[in-house]
């Protein structure tokens, strides 16, 4: 009898330590994840004021009245998945400006801002690849055992990715 008792607690013990594991696994990546997004919105926010900056300069240097006219559009209410692809739209609209027009590149203010534009830009790639990475992560524990019984619990699902190249590999590695 005192057998069994000892047996029923090991295996009691046993699986709360593991509750317990997956369960910080989980915090520890929504932590992470939570952080990535504070980032990239943060990074967001400064290619905008960025991009905000070089309009009246391009549109001096270029004598137009419209250009980057969706930059009105933007909402800070959007999410950041929806700011970073609109902001990526605005990006490429300010290069093609640029590779037509080379004058452009004359005026030093531009430049300036256009080498903290590439800085910003590199800052947000990073923290799209930490946040991916770290939403692969997340979306592992939520579709494999023993961890999926507390995503079940916890009403934990996937999370979507910032490209389609980190949810294509997912994809490939679920099927396995």
């Amino acid at each position: 009898m005192l057998e069994i008792i000892i047996g029923v607690i090991v295996v009691i013990s046993l699986i709360s330590f593991i509750v317990v594991i997956y369960n910080n696994r989980f915090e520890l990546a929504n932590i992470k994840i939570e952080k990535a997004e504070q980032d990239i919105g943060l990074y967001l926010k400064n290619k905008l004021e960025l991009l905000q900056r070089t309009r009246p300069i391009v549109k001096k240097a270029l004598r137009t009245k419209e250009f980057m006219e969706d930059l009105d559009n933007i909402s800070l209410e959007l999410t950041n998945l929806e700011m970073h692809i609109t902001l990526k739209k605005i990006y490429n609209e300010l290069f093609k400006a640029l590779d037509e027009h080379e004058k452009l590149y004359k005026s030093e203010a531009l430049v300036k801002i256009l080498d903290e534009l590439n800085d910003n830009e590199e800052d947000i790639i990073g923290a799209i690849k930490f946040y991916n990475d770290t939403v692969v992560d997340f979306n592992k524990l939520v579709v494999t055992f023993p961890s999926n019984l507390i995503a079940v619990f916890k009403r934990y699902k996937k999370l979507d990715f910032y490209n389609n190249e980190k949810r294509e590999i997912f994809e490939i590695l679920n099927e396995k």
